[in-house]
């Protein structure tokens, strides 16, 4: 399940220091309210991580993946490999 965060719309809060995190299922609502403070708030875009950490990979690995794998062979020619 996602993280999603969450700020005030107005004002700042010594509860929720203006800011929380809740983990929520993609399918739940976006909350309206702080579950500390009560005051109504709104989801803010925050960065996302995606699968796997290994830096790199490799061909063989993007192939197994479904991508088509692509070499350069002249300045703005490629062809697949």
């Amino acid at each position: 399940m996602p993280t999603y965060e969450y700020e005030p719309l107005a004002g700042h809060c010594d509860k929720c220091q203006g800011h929380f995190e809740i983990i929520q299922k993609m399918s739940e609502p976006h909350l309206k309210t702080c579950p500390a403070c009560g005051q109504a708030v709104k989801r803010v875009i925050s960065g996302v991580s995606i699968g796997n950490t290994k830096s790199g990979g490799s061909y063989a690995d993007a192939k197994k993946a479904g991508f088509t794998v692509m070499k350069r062979r002249d300045k703005g020619v490629y062809e697949k490999i």
